[in-house]
């Protein structure tokens, strides 16, 4: 390439820099959606908290469909959860919102829409997350703490919102696919038991607006499940505020409660007698 060329090219390199900056900005953070990279580099980030305790959380809701059956069976089970809602949602469904808040579990932000962030829109996405933790707090009285963007992709813009309002970015050191259509209460089961260990995060979804039509029955079903299963296993089951999560909690391989989750395999379907369907 003669200098012509090469003088042509500079000048439209020069422009180019600042859009591939800001591209880079948008989306490089994103890459924490990878388990194993979020696990070993961004503990706090997968939710890695005490050895002894498994954090229960799910996305998606209030939906007045779905969300009292998980509320009633969390009940049975003795067990508080943390509620990652759309402010969407929650002014839609004030009354709903209230009672997870009633019931002693904890609410926090998930956007408050459950939309993707293709393009960066750092302007929004600080308005639309600052909205939605305004209205759990009007709604319940209580400041949410925590941050889980939808789909988990923590784009640079929606990482420097949530930090700014003080809210956490958590997303999961163990999810079930329960928003596939084929799933089932064994299914969610098998696949939270793959990662899971103790000082584990959790993620089920409580309601299928962003999901396949009825899919959340498959996470309702395995709750007593996973619940036994944890408890067998040694590990407390709540909140991330009962959970500690913090830097220190990423090597538990010392802890002997921190092996892989015991109930891997078919012999372990023992607790599936627990289960129980909404009617």
């Amino acid at each position: 390439m003669g200098e012509q060329g090469r003088g042509v090219l500079r000048p439209a390199a020069a422009a180019l820099a600042p859009v591939a900056a800001v591209a880079a900005a948008h989306i490089v953070p994103a890459a924490t959606w990878l388990p194993r990279l979020r696990a070993v580099c961004f503990p706090r980030l997968a939710g890695l908290g005490r050895p002894d305790h498994v954090a229960l959380t799910f996305d998606d809701g209030p939906d007045p469909r779905s969300t009292p059956h998980f509320l009633d069976a969390l009940d049975r089970l003795g067990v508080r959860a943390t509620f990652f809602v759309l402010g969407a949602s929650a002014v839609r469904f004030p009354e709903l919102t209230r009672d997870i808040a009633r019931r002693g579990h904890e609410l926090a932000v998930h956007g408050w829409t459950h939309s993707r962030p293709w393009l960066p829109a750092p302007a929004r996405d600080l308005a639309e997350i600052a909205r939605a933790a305004r209205v759990v707090r009007d709604i319940t009285g209580r400041q949410p703490l925590w941050y889980r963007p939808p789909y988990g992709i923590l784009t640079g813009g929606r990482w420097a919102a949530g930090r700014r309002l003080g809210l956490r970015p958590v997303l999961w050191t163990a999810w079930g696919r329960d928003w596939t259509a084929d799933a089932t209460p064994a299914t969610v089961r098998a696949t939270v038991s793959v990662d899971l260990r103790g000082g584990g995060t959790i993620l089920l979804h409580d309601s299928d607006r962003a999901s396949a039509p009825g899919c959340w029955r498959a996470a309702l079903g395995a709750l007593p499940a996973l619940v036994v299963g944890c408890r067998d296993a040694g590990w407390e089951v709540g909140t991330l505020a009962e959970h500690a999560v913090d830097h220190r909690g990423a090597d538990r391989r010392g802890d002997a409660r921190a092996e892989v989750a015991p109930w891997s395999g078919q012999d372990a379907w023992q607790h599936e007698r627990h289960v129980v369907e909404p009617m």
